[in-house]
Order: structure tokens, then sequence, then C-alpha cells
């Protein structure tokens, strides 16, 4: 077999000593357009697990990347005047141009043929009597661009400005600095990769860039400018140069990795910031997964397709984290309010895929600071005395919050979940058991499935209401049974299903129309949600009248049935959520157009809503912060929409995201909505609930710790565990204390096997 590498990084190169390691008959050429010790950048990083797996794939070069490290535990980060320290980092830092003379040495040991300083102009000299070709030439790749049309690549230019710099200042950890001066905000990703050397990264943003003055500025002029800003830190030691231009990091996915018998590996195929790692680490591992599958199938089209159905999902999942951590980076001015604990924390948490659990194995010491500020900033904001136990401060989840009069206990939400089970909107003894439970489990609130305020605003026959008298009278035996029984709260979703109404229950077809029995739609546009579904009337003066007073005349019976919090829905694209997405939102008059139109039917339900519920209780508000569609909800609108809902009295967002229109493309993943709560909390400054694949009692530790959310809401997970709350208690050794009549279980071990 005859296999051609296109490129000579450490992608390139790592596989081709793999791959002659593990067949010495094949002929593996590498060929590279620079010189053998040609490198950019300074130093690369790998973290302890990354060692590991390059112990058990080539052990001779392993030991010589071993014996070249800079190792350390500590991170630190530098803000407002401290220095922050977390220990248990596992990482290492080596010279890039040490890895590669490395690589290279073992590549033509093992009698791989290396040919520099040759340039791959035609894909089809390439092609040319190989049997596979690996194209490991980089982001910029040329063997991917020739082949755009079969693997399909889509790159994502970042806004933000970085310069890869070194310096002579040994750092003994890797450390971030966060720097203000008259032109903006510096950041900086600096560790030693030498005992003298160090990879020195400057991050800003384009507006920063240039009031610098750095868009017109030499690589001496960029030195000159960072030796200055940071002559305190450096003491004395110098910036180095490296072909160290500005550049906008550039996130490269490919609907496909293999195109015939030509394959994409490392930045070609896929990249992932700097800020979460190194491109080395993914393209070190490609290179491991390729050879291992090129082992194992019969053919190369057999091993290109499990190395790409191994790998991708992998990677995807590392650049979701990536783009989180990127998205922190982008936007660090606006943690720069945060107390310096809570910054820490919230920069060590920032890909969400390092939890407060996993941080605390590493750092018990700074976590059980986090979680003494969190319990003290708690008990300053509820009225609520916090008392520390043995093991000191409660896990933030288990810390009060108020909302006006309203004081919760913990953190943790049941979050609205249909049941499609009442009858003409009346409920039964279904949602007494339903929410009962949920409440004797532990939540600190639990809000109830969407409650539609008129018979016409359902979504299905099956949906829960609060448009009759009698309907009070069901749920007011639900929330005494909470109130009498638990220590939970309870809230009331309200809502109006719009164009989405009139369908099967969820189990006889989700969103489908009914075929037998259906009413009359609303909307603010005459847009059917699917093409089958049916076509709503644009609401007009009268409507939205009505509608108003369908709202307020059920509010007034959830505060008749006792219910503590009232959350209005316009989320999801029902009724008020249809004036505020531009897709569902097509009018030409006072209500259509900029956001601030379209967010005025919603304000004035909101304000007619917040009048006849008591002063005393809160108001909630779900919203979609992202349709997930072009030409949809923008970042401006977001935060325009969710400062006019705090100023109109709104306590507290329950952030969530899409199913405005059928057209949108979830980004899902585990806490796939939370940067989005994050976003309105802190910019439109106002408290927020998150939502969205929350998974486990780290999570929403980590998302409260982080100021990320003020609670959190989980709705599958209460599903399968009603008593999810009490078992997350029972697991960090935290004492909630259960009802009388279950008290039996403090003395119990639950064996599953």
């Amino acid at each position: 077999m005859r296999i051609t590498c296109v490129g000579g990084g450490p992608a390139g190169l790592y596989f081709a000593l793999l791959a002659k390691q593990r067949d010495p008959r094949r002929e593996v050429v590498v060929v590279e357009r620079s010189r053998p010790d040609d490198t950019f950048g300074f130093g690369v990083v790998f973290s302890d697990a990354t060692l590991d797996g390059l112990e058990g794939a080539d052990r001779p070069s392993y030991d010589a990347i071993r014996s070249s490290l800079a190792h350390w535990n500590e991170l630190h980060a530098h803000i407002g005047g401290r220095v922050l320290v977390s220990t248990g980092h596992g990482f290492s830092g080596l010279s890039r141009r040490r890895l590669l003379a490395i690589l290279q040495d073992r590549a033509r040991e093992l009698g791989v043929v290396l040919r520099f300083e040759e340039e791959v102009t035609d894909a089809a000299e390439a092609l040319a009597g190989s049997d596979l070709v690996v194209a490991a030439d980089g982001v910029n790749s040329r063997i991917r661009e020739r082949f755009a049309d079969r693997f399909g690549p889509r790159i994502d230019v970042r806004p933000n400005r970085f310069v890869w710099l070194g310096t002579t200042f040994p750092f003994d950890a890797f450390t971030f600095y966060f720097e203000e001066n008259r032109h903006g905000l510096f950041r900086v990703h600096a560790y030693r990769y030498e005992p003298d050397r160090s990879t020195f990264i400057v991050e800003c943003r384009e507006e920063t860039f240039r009031r610098a003055g750095l868009d017109r500025a030499s690589e001496d002029e960029t030195i000159a400018y960072f030796e200055e800003l940071f002559e305190d830190k450096l003491r004395g030691h110098r910036l180095l140069k490296n072909r160290s231009v500005w550049r906008s990091f550039p996130t490269v996915h490919n609907e496909r990795w293999s195109a015939g018998n030509v394959v994409l590996l490392g930045d070609a195929a896929h990249t992932a910031h700097f800020s979460i790692g190194s491109g080395t680490k993914l393209a070190l591992e490609d290179a491991i997964a390729l050879a291992e599958s090129l082992g194992r199938s019969p053919g190369v089209p057999e091993a290109l397709a499990a190395y790409e159905a191994e790998r991708k999902p992998k990677v995807l999942a590392f650049q979701r984290a990536a783009q989180v951590s990127l998205l922190w980076f982008e936007n660090t001015e606006r943690y720069m309010a945060l107390d310096p604990v809570e910054f820490m924390f919230s920069l060590l948490t920032r890909s969400l895929r390092v939890t407060h659990e996993g941080l605390k194995a590493r750092d018990p010491a700074f976590v059980r600071e986090v979680d003494a500020h969190v319990a003290s900033k708690a008990e300053a904001q509820s009225g609520a005395r916090i008392a520390a136990g043995d093991g000191g401060p409660p896990p933030p989840m288990f810390t009060p919050f108020r909302l006006r009069s309203l004081v919760l206990e913990n953190r943790v939400v049941v979050a609205p979940m249909c049941q499609y089970s009442a009858d003409d909107g009346r409920i039964d003894d279904w949602h007494l058991v339903h929410l009962g439970s949920r409440a004797l489990g532990g939540a600190g609130l639990v809000i109830t499935e969407m409650t539609d305020v008129s018979a016409e605003g359902r979504i299905t026959p099956g949906c829960a209401g609060l448009y009759r008298p009698d309907h009070a009278e069901g749920w007011r035996r639900v929330v005494d049974f909470v109130h009498a029984r638990s220590r939970a709260r309870i809230g009331v979703q309200l809502a109006h299903a719009g164009r989405k109404g009139a369908t099967k229950r969820m189990w006889e077809g989700m969103d489908e129309p009914l075929e037998r029995g259906g009413w009359p739609l609303l909307s603010a546009s005459a847009i059917p949600y699917l093409p089958e579904s049916q076509v709503p009337k644009a609401m007009d003066r009268g409507d939205m009248d009505q509608v108003i007073s369908d709202f307020v005349q059920a509010a007034r019976r959830a505060d008749e049935a006792g219910f503590d919090l009232l959350e209005l829905h316009c989320a999801h694209g029902y009724l008020l959520a249809s004036f505020i997405s531009p897709l569902t939102n097509r009018r030409d008059d006072a209500y259509g157009g900029p956001i601030e139109n379209r967010m005025r039917y919603p304000l004035e339900v909101f304000d007619a809503v917040r009048a006849a519920w008591p002063a005393d209780k809160p108001m909630s508000v779900r919203i979609s912060a992202t349709d997930w569609a072009p030409g949809g909800l923008t970042t401006d609108d977001l935060l325009a929409l969710a400062t006019m809902l705090r100023e109109h009295g709104a306590d507290i967002l329950h952030v969530s995201a899409g199913q405005t229109d059928p057209s949108g493309k979830p980004e899902y993943g585990r806490l796939f909505q939370t940067p989005l709560s994050e976003l309105v909390r802190l910019s439109a400054k106002v408290p927020t609930i998150a939502v969205g694949n929350i998974q486990s009692y780290a999570d929403v530790n980590s998302i409260i710790a982080a100021g990320r959310a003020d609670l959190c809401a989980l709705a599958r997970a209460h599903l399968y565990d009603p008593y999810w709350t009490r078992h997350a208690a029972a697991e960090q050794g935290f004492d909630l204390e259960w009802p009388p009549q279950y008290r039996s279980v403090d003395r119990y071990t639950l064996r599953m096997r």
C-alpha cells in the first residue's frame, strides 16, 4: 500500500509513523511545503489524559515527548489586582519545533520518506499512484479546497483578534492575564514549554485592536506595545516573535471527512479554539484513530468510513465545548463585573466540561471558597440564614433564593411538562400525583405544565386550563397538597397556544392537526406552523383585547388557587412568542417591524397580568432566546426584550430556545441553552432560570456558582426520578429532611444490582 501524507505538521507526521509502525511493508511518504525546522507559534499543550493516549500508540515517540515536557498543576488568573490560584490541573507544554523534530526522527527511523520544500499544487499529483492520500495540510487545506463539493467545508471566522507571541519569562503555571487600558480589555493565555521559553497569546476584541492601532502595527511594534502594557508582569523579560501576525480564529467543520481515497486529518478536518486545548491534541488523536481503522478494516473505503464514524462524534463534542469556551473569551468584558472568586470559577468551568464536582476533586480548597461565596451571597439576597454543616457551606444548589416575598429553599425547579391528560382544561388525580410527588421530591419550585387561558388557546384537547371557574378548584387541591405536605413552592405557567393549537396529543402525533373537533386559531400573522396545519387568523384589536381579558381572568383564578408564582409563556412559537419572532410576525402595523413593536402586545399582556396578580407574588416569563434559524431573533433583539421585561416588572426570565418555527435547527447537547441564560442574566441584568439538558447535580452546582443562572429547571430528569433533588442531596452528603412518613429512608442504602 502506498500512502501519501500532504502536510508535515504533527498530524501528518504522527499518522505516517503510526501507519509504517503497524505495517512496515507500507510505502509511506510525507510531502511538506516548508523546511524541516520551520514552524509557526511557540509551544503546544497536552493534558495528562492526552499523554496517556500517546503512550499506547507509539512508546518511543511518547518517551521522547515526555522527556521534553514542562509540566504544571496550577492555573493562575490575574484580574483586578488579584491573583486567583487553582490547583490540580495536570498539563504540560512542549516546544512545537521540538515536537516536530521528535516526530520527524521517529518517522525516518521507521522508514517513512520525508520530502520537504515541496509544494503540492495539484491534487492529482498526490493522488497519482497512491492508495490513500491523507490531507493534513492545515486550516487552509488545498486538498480540502480542491474537493470542497465532496467534503462540504464550513468555516466560521470568529470576530476576536489574537497574536501568537513568545517570551523568555518562565511561567510556573498556566497563566491568564485580564488587563484593561484606555483601548480596552486584553486577555493573555501563557504557559511555559521550555525552561526559559513560554507561549504568550494575546487576544482582544476587534474594536480594542483598532483603538490600540494594532491593525497598523508591525511585529516589532506589537511587541513594544505589550512589553509596555505587561511590564510589571514580565519583570524585565522580553516578548518574542515568530511570524506573529494578528489573526481571527477560524472554526472549521466538514460534512464529510473523506472523498474516495482522500481523507482529512487534523486542522484540515476541524479546529477547536486554543482556549480549550491544543489543536495538536486533536490531530494526534485523529492520527491514532485513522491508523487503527486502517489496520482493522479490509480496505481503504471501509477504513475511512470507520475512522469518521468513530472519530467525528468525539470531535464534534469537543468542538461544542470549545465553542462555549471561545464565546467566553470573545465576551470576557461581560464577566469583569463578577466578584473575583465567581470570575475564576466561571473561567475554570467556561467550557461546561469541567464541573463543580470535577473541580472539587482537583482543588477542594478552592471549591470550598466558591461554596462559601455562593452561600454568603444567597444569605444576603434571600434574608434567610444559612447554617454551615460539619462539611462547610452547602452545595450551591442548596442555597435559598428570593423572588419578592417568595423564598425558595433551593435552586432546583421542576420544569413545566405537558401531560395532555386534562378534560376540557379540567385536571384530575394524575396531576395531583404527578406534581405532588415531585414537590415531595425536594425541588425548591414546581411549575405546572402549560396551562391555557381559553379553550381556543389549548395545544391539544388534553391540555390543562384556567378558563372555567371549576378549573381553579382542581388546581387548589394540588396547591394545597404541595403547601401542606412539602417545603416546595408551586408556580403556574399561563399560555395561549396560538398557531400551534388544535393538534393531537403528543403520543398520537406531535404537532399533527386534529382530524375532528378542532377550533379556530389566532397568531400574530396568518402563517401556519406546518404546511398541513390550520392557517391562523392574524389578530385584530378585538382579538387582542379578548386574549388580554382571558389572561387576566386566568391570573385571578391562579391566585384564587393559591399559586406562589405566575409564569407567562412567551416562548416556543405559541401566541405571545409569535409576536416576538420576526419569522412569525409579518405585521405592518404598530405591532410589527422592530423588536420594540413586536414586544408591544406581549408587554400589554404582561402589564395586565402583573396588575391582576398580587404585588407581593413574583412573575416569571419564559422566552425563546433564539429561533435557531436564519432571519430569526438576534442577540440585540434578545437583550432588548429581556430589558423591557425587566423594566415592566418581570422578576425572573426562564430562558429557553427554539420551537418557534419548524425550520429551526437547534444545536442540541448537554447544557445547550445555559450560555443563553448567562447572556441574559449578565447583559440584561435580570435573574434567570436555566433549562435544557441539565443532567446532573454537578451541572446545577456549576451553573449557580458561575453565575450562569439563579435557578435550574430540569424536566426529563424529574420524569425519570421524582425524588431527584433528594437523591442529589444524599449523593453530596447534604441533609435534606424527608417527610416523616419516609424517614426510614435515612437508614437505607439503595442497591440496584
